[in-house]
C-alpha cells in the first residue's frame, strides 16, 4: 500500500445534523461477546423506549490514546422516539479488550514498508505494527524494517525506542531491499511472519519490477505472509500466476481485506446461515470527502489507479464476500470523467493541471455484474463530498431479509429488517478493531491458537482484484 494512502478520516462534524422530525420505532441491538465466527445468538430482548438525542454525540472529544477505534454511536435523528433492546455490550479480540499475550518464545517478524499502513497516521486508525505489538506483547522482535526511504525507516524506529515497546525495536536494522536482509539473515533473524505493506506497483506480478512475493517465496520458504491490499495493481493474469505459487508453496497468507472481520459483517453472515438464506442481490455505495485526499498520486491513474482501486476495493471485496464469485463478463461500468460537465469539481486539493488529461480520474462510478449463481451486484463510488466525512453503506438482500451496514469505519451499524416485521433491528458493536482481528487471527492460524480464521486469502483477494 502507497505509503500515505488516502483512507476515510475517523473525524466526525461534531454540530448534530438537522433532519426533519419523523417518528419512527426502531429496534436496537447491541453486541454480546461473541466469538467469530461463529456468532451467539442474542439473549432476550429487554425493551424500554427513549429519546434518541440521549444517544447522540453532540460534542466528541478525544480518546485516550489507547483506544484504536472511535466509540461513537450512530445518531438516527435528533428528534425521533425508538424502542431501544437493552444488552451487554463485550467486544471480542480488539486489542485492548484481548486477553493479555501469553508468554512464550520470540515471535520474530520482518517488515516491509515504513509508511502509514505499518506505523499509522493521524489519517485514521491503520497502523500493523500497533497490532502485532499488541497481539505478541515482549515475543515480538523485529528483526528488520525495509524501505527504499532509510531516513522515514529510522525516524519511525526511533520513535518506537522512545516508547513501552522498545524491547520489540531494540535490535531491528533498516535495509533498501529484501536480498540486502536476506545476505545477512541469521537461524535467529529467520522471520516467521513478514508483513507486506509496500506500495502495490511493487507487488502481485511475475516481472522484476513488482515479484515481491515470488522473491519472498525464494528468499524465505519457511516465513509466513501477511499482505496489504489490494494485491496487485498490474495485470490480473500475473497476480493468478503469483496465486497459484503461493497455494503450491502452502504459507500462511492473510490479506488485508478488514471490514470482512467487523462484528456487523459476522452477523450478516450468521443471519445468513442461520435462516438458510440465498443471497439475491448486493448494493454497495462509497463516497469519499474528496477535499481532503491532498496525495498528488491519489489523483493520477498512472501511479495509483484510480479511486476504485484505492477506496472501492474494499467494497468490491464485501460484495463478493456475500455474493460469491462475478461473473466477470457481466460487469458493465460508466464513469463521469473530469472532463464532463458533472465532474467539474470545486475543491480539489491539488494541481490538477500537472497531471496528464488521460491519467485525471473519474468523479463517479457505477457498475452492475451478475454473480455465478444468479445474484444481481451494484457498486457506486464517488468523489463528490467535500469536508471529512464518507458516507458508505452495503445492502444485502435476501428472500424477505435486508440487511444495511453503515458506516463500517467510524461506527459500524447494522440495520436489520426481517419476514413478517417491518420495522428495523439495529445492531451496534463497540470496541470492535477488525485490523487487531485480522492479525490476530493470522498470528492464530501460526501458532495453532483457538479457532483461528482467516477470512481473505490471496486467491480470495485476487478475484477481488479482477
Amino acid at each position: 500500500m502507497p505509503a500515505s494512502v488516502s483512507r476515510p478520516r475517523l473525524t466526525l462534524n461534531s454540530r448534530p445534523t438537522r433532519r426533519p422530525a419523523i417518528i419512527k420505532q426502531i429496534r436496537s441491538l447491541s453486541a454480546t461477546a461473541i466469538v467469530m465466527p461463529p456468532i451467539r445468538s442474542s439473549p432476550a430482548n429487554l425493551t424500554t423506549r427513549c429519546d434518541i438525542r440521549s444517544l447522540s454525540t453532540n460534542s466528541l472529544m478525544p480518546l485516550p490514546p489507547r483506544h484504536i477505534f472511535t466509540k461513537i454511536p450512530s445518531t438516527i435523528a435528533s428528534t425521533r422516539q425508538i424502542a431501544i433492546t437493552a444488552m451487554p455490550c463485550v467486544a471480542f479480540n480488539t486489542a485492548h479488550s484481548a486477553s493479555p499475550p501469553a508468554p512464550g518464545a520470540d515471535f520474530n517478524v520482518l517488515m516491509i514498508g515504513a509508511g502509514n499502513i505499518m506505523f499509522g497516521s493521524d489519517e485514521g486508525p491503520w497502523n500493523h505494527s500497533f497490532r502485532f505489538e499488541h497481539k505478541l506483547g515482549p515475543r515480538l522482535k523485529v528483526v528488520g524494517l525495509i524501505d527504499p526511504n532509510v531516513e522515514r525507516s529510522q525516524s519511525v524506529l526511533d520513535g518506537k525506542r522512545a516508547s513501552f515497546v522498545e524491547s520489540a525495536y531494540r535490535d531491528t536494522k533498516v535495509f533498501r531491499t529484501i536480498e540486502d536482509f536476506q545476505a545477512q539473515m541469521t537461524k535467529e533473524t529467520e522471520p516467521r511472519a513478514i508483513v507486506v505493506g509496500s506500495p502495490p506497483a511493487y507487488r502481485g506480478g511475475t516481472t522484476k519490477a513488482n515479484d515481491l512475493e515470488l522473491q519472498l517465496l525464494k528468499l524465505f520458504p519457511h516465513s509466513h505472509y501477511f499482505v496489504e491490499k489490494p494485491v496487485a495493481c498490474g495485470p490480473v493474469e500475473e497476480a493468478k500466476e503469483v496465486t497459484q505459487e503461493l497455494v503450491r508453496a502452502g504459507n500462511i497468507v492473510s490479506v488485508g481485506y478488514m471490514l470482512r472481520y467487523l462484528r456487523c459483517v459476522q452477523k450478516m453472515k450468521q443471519i445468513i446461515a442461520e435462516n438458510n438464506l440465498t443471497v439475491m442481490g448486493t448494493v454497495a455505495r462509497y463516497a469519499c470527502a474528496y477535499e481532503a485526499i491532498a496525495k498528488p498520486a491519489w489523483w493520477n491513474k498512472a501511479i495509483d489507479m484510480g479511486p476504485v482501486i484505492e477506496q472501492g476495493t474494499h467494497f468490491c471485496d464485501l460484495s463478493r464476500y456475500f455474493g460469491g464469485d462475478v461473473d466477470i463478463g457481466s460487469v458493465v461500468a460508466h464513469s463521469v470523467e473530469w472532463d464532463e460537465a458533472p465532474g467539474q469539481l470545486s475543491k480539489i486539493p491539488v494541481d490538477e493541471s500537472k497531471i496528464p488529461e488521460d491519467q485525471r480520474i473519474p468523479r463517479m462510478t457505477t457498475a452492475t455484474w451478475k454473480y455465478a449463481n444468479g445474484a444481481v451486484g451494484t457498486f457506486v463510488h464517488a468523489v463528490a463530498l467535500q469536508g471529512t466525512a464518507y458516507s458508505c453503506e452495503l445492502e444485502v438482500y435476501c428472500d424477505g431479509f435486508q440487511m444495511r451496514l453503515v458506516d463500517p469505519y467510524n461506527a459500524p451499524t447494522l440495520y436489520l429488517r426481517r419476514p413478517g416485521d417491518d420495522m428495523e433491528e439495529r445492531h451496534a458493536f463497540t470496541d470492535d478493531d477488525p485490523f487487531f482481528s485480522e492479525v490476530s487471527n493470522f498470528i492464530d492460524c501460526i501458532e495453532g491458537g483457538p479457532d483461528p480464521h482467516i477470512l481473505s486469502s490471496f486467491e480470495d483477494a485476487t478475484k477481488t482484484y479482477e
